[in-house]
């Protein structure tokens, strides 16, 4: 199956082998085109059709050396995943022979059917046109399955009349409003050696794995990605013997073949443990440039499902798979750095940097506080509502956590007449520099849906399934948005210094209430932030619409990241993926309910009646199993009629598809609550019927046999 052992290669003898990185483009072009590249990838010169022919016939000789026979532009359209269309390199020439081309037109642009994706009507059905556009700045890669390779092209795709059909385009627009800004806000500062800005995430994938074999006779997990019936097992996460537990030797070969596969592909997967639920991982990569990140995150998740089903498992990145357990979220680190690797959000040894660093952190406060909102839309879809608020993931209301000595050291600069400037410092600042800060400034709060971790902030929202690109994109906007605030007085301002401080000092006590360093799980806290006045979102129904507020659209304007049809056309598209998911979800539970749970236990009663029967016969009375027989009776009976009401709730919302919000509402309030009342009679069917009878793997199967 593999070309290397890399069980008995070195690491560096094989990394990004299958990536086309600048390593590789060295041995096929000469430094000048590669420099021309580099340029474009800054933003310094325009793509020619020269330079690109140059790049595709390297690419064409790379991939052909390594046994490609195929490309395609590799996109992100709006349902979350990846699409691809594969063209292989073949020219026909006369004589019935072939050669094997490969042109800088082709890199470019390809053309796919814009109406066959999600896009919220900005295109109609018989406007199908439909661009990708290379994306200079993801370098391509080799997809090997079971030897068949292919070369990838990272690609962004819009329309005809170039509105973004993806999550690429708008992530792109977002880093470049936001390294506008934050170049603007540095250059006011006087540090003007910085000319690049890079925004870094690096998110850490959570994932459950489970026998494919069990997998395959429950029609729940394999259309819906999560289990719409079944009761706990007998164990499950309360000894708190999961996490970080010793991982089995399955998992562990899975597990090196995961890497293996990565590794090739350039993706510098770092770190992987055991989680707090049964059969739960956790796989987190090195950081790097968000758009790169993004893609890579999107690889992974792929990589991940087609190696698992090598070992006989499924990978499920559902955000609830199972009830009463852990779910699965995707913690997305983020932070600026300049080009030459300066984080900002480092807090520094000096006044200077510290007041570098505090301008940086207080203007994320504010977008924070001011953008909630629109942030909490970020997290916000159908898998991630069994999640947030539960007790094992951050609430549904936006706070920080920075912990007990930074909010302090904020509290006492930042308090009136505490910014006056003395001779030679800001005395009455009380400290003229930070004291040294560790890079573990803060302990670590898993309450929050956002925590400063000591140079990066930590969005722990995001659902596990969730492409990282559109909580990034909202992220970015929200910052870029005030830092353009704080550039604009900086520029105005007669003493730039004194502004600083009085900049810091607004944005820290206007919007301080978003800091909260407790337990973001208490019932307090809802009381708190109701008090402070923090909104709350308690649902995606709730939450998508915020994205398409006035406020959210016109910082979206403002900073060109999308403009109104772009953010009304997503709404559309993410509240239709809302309802299409609990659709299928009540679908499948009424199909496995009619054909395999009500079938099963009727069997069972009958199985039971003519044990009692039998019993009575030879003089033995059967009390307990008549009072078993009678529970039985009675919750299939009510089974059959919730199962027909849920059939009536699906076939209600299912008329409303011309008011995509109403239709979403129907689907939250009446199908999915629905779905709730049921699951409680069919999880008590499956307490008293005998295993050999019940149809489905248990959570006992799912969860302890790996």
């Amino acid at each position: 199956m593999f070309d290397i052992d890399y069980t008995k290669t070195p690491v560096t003898d094989f990394y990004g082998i299958n990536c086309f990185t600048e390593v590789e483009m060295g041995k096929y072009l000469s430094d000048y085109v590669i420099r021309e590249l580099k340029e474009v990838q800054r933003g310094q010169r325009e793509l020619s059709s020269e330079l690109a022919d140059h790049v595709a016939s390297a690419m064409r000789q790379w991939a052909l050396a390594k046994g490609a026979t195929h490309f395609c532009h590799w996109f992100q359209p709006l349902t979350g995943l990846t699409a691809e269309k594969h063209d292989s390199f073949i020219t026909p020439t006369k004589g019935g022979k072939v050669l094997l081309e490969f042109s800088g037109k082709e890199l470019i642009k390809g053309e796919g059917d814009a109406s066959a994706f999600p896009n919220g009507g900005l295109r109609a059905t018989f406007e199908a046109r439909g661009y990708t556009a290379w994306d200079t700045s993801s370098p391509a890669f080799l997809k090997e399955v079971t030897g068949v390779k292919t070369l990838y092209i990272p690609t962004a795709f819009f329309s005809y009349n170039g509105e973004a059909l993806d999550k690429k385009v708008p992530l792109l627009r977002s880093a470049l409003a936001l390294e506008k800004q934050t170049l603007r806000v540095l250059k006011a500062l006087g540090k003007t050696k910085a000319k690049r800005i890079i925004v870094n995430i690096g998110p850490e994938q959570e994932y459950f794995l489970v026998d494919k074999k069990y997998y395959d006779q429950r029609a729940d997990l394999r259309l819906a990605g999560r289990t719409v019936m079944g009761t706990l097992a007998a164990k499950g996460q309360e000894l708190n013997d999961h996490y970080y537990g010793t991982i089995g030797d399955r998992v562990t070969l899975f597990m090196g073949e995961l890497n293996y596969e990565l590794w090739k592909l350039g993706i510098s997967s770092k770190t992987q443990h055991k989680e707090a639920a049964p059969n739960q991982f956790e796989i987190a990569v090195v950081y790097d440039a968000a758009n790169l990140s993004t893609d890579h995150n999107q690889l992974l998740m792929d990589v991940l499902q087609m190696v698992a089903l090598r070992h006989g498992m499924v990978a499920l990145l559902h955000e609830k798979p199972f009830s009463g357990v852990n779910g699965s979220g995707k913690h997305d680190n983020w932070s600026l750095a300049t080009e030459d690797g300066t984080n900002l959000y480092a807090p520094g040894n000096n006044l200077e940097e510290n007041l570098q660093f505090l301008l940086f952190l207080t203007a994320f406060i504010k977008a924070m506080d001011v953008y909630a909102p629109l942030i909490r839309a970020g997290a916000a879809t159908a898998g991630n509502d069994h999640r947030l608020g539960s007790s094992e993931a951050p609430p549904a209301i936006i706070s920080i956590y920075l912990g007990e000595q930074l909010s302090s050291i904020l509290e006492a600069i930042t308090k009136e007449g505490n910014c006056a400037k003395g001779v030679s410092q800001y005395v009455k600042m009380g400290i003229t520099a930070l004291p040294q800060l560790p890079k573990d400034l803060t302990d670590r709060n898993r309450t929050s849906p956002i925590a400063f971790t000591g140079n990066k902030f930590e969005y722990r929202m995001v659902g596990s399934s969730q492409s990282v690109a559109g909580p990034n994109i909202y992220i970015n906007g929200a910052v870029a948005q005030v830092l353009q605030e704080a550039a604009d007085r900086l520029e105005a301002a007669e003493d730039v210094e004194l502004e600083c401080h009085t900049i810091i000092r607004d944005f820290y006590q206007g919007h301080k209430r978003i800091v909260f360093n407790g337990n973001g799980y208490s019932q307090e806290w809802k009381a708190e932030a109701k008090r402070r006045g923090l909104p709350e979102f308690s649902d995606t129904v709730s939450a998508l619409p915020q994205m398409a507020n006035d406020a959210s659209i016109a910082l979206f304007e403002e900073q060109q990241i999308l403009s109104r049809s772009e953010v009304e056309s997503r709404l559309e598209i993410y509240l239709q993926t809302y309802s299409k998911q609990i659709n299928i979800e009540a679908s499948v539970m009424v199909e496995m309910c009619r054909k395999q749970i009500i079938p099963a236990v009727t069997q069972y009663l009958s199985h039971l009646a003519d044990s009692i029967t039998a019993q009575e016969r030879i003089g033995l009375a059967a009390p307990e199993q008549k009072k078993t027989a009678q529970l039985l009776n009675n919750s299939l009976e009510l089974a059959i009629a919730e199962t027909e009401l849920l059939h009536i709730a699906l076939a209600k919302a299912l008329t409303h598809t011309d008011d995509p919000q109403l239709q979403a509402e129907l689907y939250r309030d009446e199908v999915a609550a629905q779905m709730q009342v049921l699951r409680s009679h069919v999880d008590l069917l499956e307490t008293y019927t005998d295993r050999a009878h019940w149809p489905l793997p248990s959570y006992d199967d799912l969860l302890f046999r790996l």
